[in-house]
C-alpha cells in the first residue's frame, strides 16, 4: 500500500511562491498517476492538477494554469507543486492523492485515494 505525505505549506503574501512536496512510500511513484487537490474551509475538495508522468498528460485547473507547475524527483520518490503568483483565493489545505484505476473523472476527488494529511497554504492580501 502506498503512503503519501505532503509538506511545504505556509504563510505567504499575495504574489509570492511556495513549493509543496508529496513524498510517496510503499510504492514507486511512477507506478500510478496522481493528483493535487485543495480544500478551503466550508468548501468541497477542489481539483488542482492531475499528473500521469508526462507533460502531455498533465492537466491543470483553469484557476492555476500558468501559475502552478508540477514536477518530480524520481530519486526521492517525490512530486512537487511549484506555486507562483499566489492569490488569497489559493488559501486552502492542499492534498495529494493516488489516482484510482478505472476511475475516469480526473477532476473528482472520488477518483483518488491514499490521501496524505494535507499541508496548509495561507496567502495574505
Amino acid at each position: 500500500q502506498v503512503q503519501l505525505v505532503e509538506s511545504g505549506g505556509g504563510l505567504v503574501q499575495a504574489g509570492g511562491s511556495l513549493r509543496l512536496s508529496c513524498a510517496a512510500s510503499g510504492r514507486t511513484f511512477s507506478d500510478f498517476p496522481m493528483g493535487w487537490f485543495r480544500q478551503a474551509p466550508g468548501k468541497e475538495r477542489e481539483f488542482v492538477v492531475s499528473y500521469n508522468w508526462s507533460p502531455s498528460s498533465t492537466v491543470y485547473a483553469d484557476s492555476v494554469k500558468g501559475r502552478f507547475t508540477i514536477s518530480r524527483d524520481n530519486a526521492k520518490n517525490t512530486v512537487y507543486l511549484q506555486m507562483n503568483s499566489l492569490k488569497p483565493e489559493d488559501t486552502a489545505v492542499y492534498y495529494c492523492g493516488r489516482k484510482r484505476e478505472y476511475y475516469r473523472n480526473i477532476y473528482s476527488p472520488s477518483a483518488y485515494d491514499c490521501w496524505g494529511q494535507g499541508t496548509q497554504v495561507t496567502v495574505s492580501s
